[in-house]
């Protein structure tokens, strides 16, 4: 029998990928409100109810309201917001570390930012070879594609704007979830950047490996991540260490993750980096994935590998 799928707040960057993924697709069917009523509150309740999945694809804020209009049991919902990552009865979309998605009625999408730090991150917490209190700090570049209308339209205004640098107030939207969900005594400090490309990101975690108290190698750290995310289709622990990570301007989107794990010859410091797409496994790819799972559908349908 074929579930259906409602998007609220299908003419954002992500609601449109979403849908483009979606429309077509065996055992599924949208249901799909024009112009003059999907901004009717009641038109939008009906939607949400008559739903088997919702898709959240709205500000925080609007998010919440959206899941307060739920007055069935039965709806199912994975919202790409920010607004139920850390919130309890919320399963964290990121079935690869473990989330049971697949038979959570309520599913968070993970940050961009985020995906490619807990991918580096939680497993070498949970292995002990990073403390839960060790003082990290994480840099990263994204895409403009990522911020949203009014980034994208600063961007593709002004052929002068290269790179912005933000997030100086210390105070970002995604430090709750890396820290919960990586299992960190304190939040890492966090470097958000954005370059001229519509999409792609880079994250990395700098470890100083001689001042950490187990002091790993990169061999143990290669051996805890490839024993993570053993099997995975869209995971890949790159075992090499390549001389430069690139970021195209005008890239192909993709649902990939890629992990690295950079060392110096002498073992003292290590580079981890994780490289994806803000809109592919960072956004529109995880939601899909969430939903092929929870649907019990082909996991990889709709997903670009």
């Amino acid at each position: 029998m074929s579930k259906s799928v409602f998007i609220d707040g299908a003419v954002g960057t992500t609601g449109l990928e979403i849908r483009e993924r979606l429309e077509g697709r065996d055992g599924l069917s949208l249901i799909l409100l024009d112009e003059a009523r999907r901004k009717d509150r009641e038109a939008r309740r009906e939607a949400l109810n008559s739903a088997d999945f919702v898709i959240l694809c709205l500000p925080d804020d609007a998010a919440r309201e959206a899941v307060a209009l739920i007055d069935n049991p039965h709806t199912r919902v994975i919202d790409a917001s920010s607004a139920h990552r850390v919130a309890e009865g919320w399963t964290y979309g990121f079935p690869e570390l473990g989330f049971d998605v697949v038979n959570a009625r309520f599913v968070s999408n993970p940050g961009c930012y985020p995906t490619g730090f807990l991918a580096l991150v939680a497993p070498l917490v949970r292995a002990g070879l990073i403390p839960a209190d060790w003082p990290l700090t994480v840099n990263a570049v994204s895409g403009y594609s990522g911020g949203g209308k009014a980034l994208i339209e600063r961007f593709e205004n002004d052929e002068t704007l290269a790179y912005r640098d933000y997030g100086f107030g210390l105070a970002h939207k995604h430090l709750p979830e890396m820290q919960r969900h990586a299992g960190l005594a304190y939040a890492p400090v966090f470097a958000p950047m954005v370059i001229r490309a519509h999409r792609g990101m880079v994250v990395e975690v700098p470890l100083p490996l001689a001042a950490l108290p187990t002091r790993p190698g990169r061999d143990a750290i290669l051996a805890t991540l490839t024993a993570a995310f053993a099997g995975s289709p869209i995971v890949t622990v790159h075992q090499g260490q390549p001389d430069e990570l690139l970021v195209r301007e005008s890239a192909a989107g993709n649902d990939r993750l890629d992990l690295y794990v950079f060392a110096g010859a002498d073992g003292a410091q290590a580079r981890l980096v994780a490289t994806l797409d803000n809109l592919g496994k960072g956004a529109s790819g995880a939601a899909v994935q969430s939903l092929n799972l929870m649907a019990g559908l082909d996991p990889l349908a709709g997903l670009n590998l």
